[in-house]
């Protein structure tokens, strides 16, 4: 999650599925660009859903899929029930890498066990990799080691996730990672984006070394997104991103969203609409398409306006994106509904709306 979200509870909705469907089908970028497709049916297909990263008492899927599976398997059930297309899993590094060389084969396992349970209900899975957001768990050696040696360390946890995914049909992406920042300025500091003890934003290197911010994110890339598409080719590949400061050239990987989206399949922006200032941020995620990809807005939420707004919002996107993720965290409309805290009828309300929702944006 963005920096921006500092101190303020997320949760949200969808999915869908039926008894008797045809088999999952690979997705692809439809030609010309102008969205997703199934393959090989050319069937067109949408991106709608939800972010499950953790539950909603901060826990990450990864400290709980082990000892907790029925309960992962109710949230997926939900989530599908909900109207979803989509679910975005976190994968932390540290959690899916043993050593530097060794990834961790029982988490790779499980990982497989969560695409078949995906499939088995008709979902993809946006699988978001190199989590590194409970800090105090990172690997020392991870954190402590070069520029060279980390984005190898990346490289081959890539390698493990993409071998084990390949023979499934039920993934939607690999998003890189959830939202690196390319920086301008040397920073001791690898990891930023604090929010409820966790960090959700990580700097690709600790120092540019005169290099500019593109420079960086192209070198990064080639150092990652070969290797999975030797393993998994055809795959789609993506990363998140936030616009800095909310200007036109404050992309977190580079200005120029041509340039820092040609190694990719298509562009992920992460936003959340402020009150009086749609108009211009519609105006942010419209200069997305000079890069000529399809365009998905992989975290958003009615966070700095009001439902009514955010509707408005959502409209004027249609045409523009390609693609809708939220957030849910394991509890349901009738949960929320049931607790008399204000924050929870927020939650409620907010499930209610993304569910309306889904009819309408999950058709081309």
């Amino acid at each position: 999650m963005s920096v921006r979200l500092a101190g303020v509870l997320l949760v949200l909705a969808g999915c869908s599925g039926a008894p008797g469907r045809p088999a999952a089908e690979r997705i692809a970028v439809a030609p010309g660009g102008s969205g997703f497709v199934q393959e090989p049916s050319r069937r067109p297909w949408v991106p709608w859903g939800v972010n499950y990263d953790r539950d909603a008492n901060l826990h990450l899927l990864e400290e709980y899929w082990a000892q907790e599976w029925d309960r992962v398997a109710e949230d997926f059930r939900e989530m599908r029930d909900l109207g979803c297309t989509v679910v975005r899993v976190h994968l932390q590094f540290g959690r899916f890498m043993k050593s530097p060389e060794q990834p961790d084969e029982e988490s790779l396992g499980r990982l497989a066990r969560l695409l078949d349970l995906a499939e088995s209900l008709g979902l993809y899975l946006d699988l978001t990799g190199l989590g590194c957001y409970r800090k105090e768990a990172a690997p020392g050696w991870y954190l402590s080691a070069s520029e060279t040696e980390r984005w190898t360390m990346q490289a081959r946890f890539w390698d493990a996730v993409a071998r084990t995914c390949a023979p499934s049909p039920a993934v939607f992406c690999y998003t890189l990672m959830n939202e690196p920042v390319s920086p301008a300025q040397a920073s001791d500091d690898l990891l930023a984006g604090e929010l409820a003890g966790l960090h959700y934003v990580e700097r690709l290197t600790r120092d540019p070394r005169g290099r500019s911010r593109a420079e960086i994110t192209r070198q990064w890339m080639e150092a990652l997104v070969p290797g999975i598409r030797r393993r998994d080719p055809g795959r789609l590949v993506t990363c998140g991103m936030f616009f800095l400061f909310e200007v036109p050239a404050g992309l977190t990987l580079g200005p120029d969203p041509k340039e820092i989206g040609a190694p990719l399949d298509f562009l992920c922006l992460h936003l959340y609409p402020k009150e009086k200032e749609i108009p211009h941020e519609i105006g942010l995620l419209e200069s997305l398409k000079a890069a000529g990809k399809p365009i998905v807005i992989q975290e958003m939420f009615a966070l700095n306006c009001s439902l009514a707004s955010f509707q408005g919002f959502l409209e004027k996107t249609r045409g523009i994106a390609s693609g809708w993720i939220s957030f849910y965290w394991g509890k349901t409309i009738a949960e929320y509904k049931q607790s008399s805290k204000p924050d929870d009828a927020v939650m409620a309300s907010w499930l209610e709306f993304f569910q309306t929702q889904g009819p309408r944006f999950r058709s081309p």
